[in-house]
């Protein structure tokens, strides 16, 4: 934690954001779609970036990494292996997951937070675990979670930390939360 915080105080003493390194990896060949969200902490393969393809409505949650090469052939062959990655749209792939070389990952996609993705994942599925593996369609997680929602446990904007939510709102989340299982926040 104070590793990262370090990093992003020295990001913003230079002025370098979130932003430029998107610009930078877009230079560098990267191809995303619109409506794509990268938060702190991700890591996207500079060295190879034009190998990487990023479609419409994706989100990469803090400390995500998509890695288009693997050096460990290099003090063998001399030569480094590079393959492809393509994540299509509508996808969510959750905090500290890693998306290894060759990898494409379907539309309608969730990631659970910590996952290696070492092999393709089809459209509509979400996948977890280290290796990452199927736990259901997109569609059945979707309905089960629906089902949750309640009146009492879904909460507007206005109770999340992004809108500065006052502790007596946190509050209320966090008793909701405690009496269903879980809460809902826009």
């Amino acid at each position: 934690m104070v590793k990262n915080q370090i990093k992003r105080l020295i990001k913003s003493v230079l002025g370098f954001k979130e932003a430029n390194l998107l610009d930078l990896l877009k230079q560098k060949g990267l191809q995303v779609g619109e409506n794509f969200t990268m938060r702190d902490g991700c890591i996207i393969d500079f060295s190879h970036a034009w190998h990487i393809t990023i479609g419409n409505n994706v989100t990469l949650a803090p400390r995500v990494h998509i890695i288009a090469h693997d050096a460990s052939t290099w003090y063998y062959l001399s030569h480094s292996k590079v393959k492809n990655v393509t994540i299509g749209n509508q996808v969510f792939i959750g905090a500290g997951s890693i998306i290894l070389p060759g990898v494409t990952i379907g539309d309608n996609v969730i990631v659970g937070a910590g996952s290696v993705v070492t092999k393709n994942i089809a459209d509509n599925s979400v996948y977890a675990g280290n290796p990452a593996a199927f736990i259901m369609t997109t569609t059945a997680y979707i309905a089960q979670e629906k089902e949750k929602m309640t009146a009492e446990n879904c909460f507007n904007r206005s109770y999340s930390e992004a809108e500065k939510a006052t502790m007596e709102k946190k509050q209320r989340v966090k008793q909701m939360a405690e009496q269903y299982g879980t809460a809902f926040v826009e």
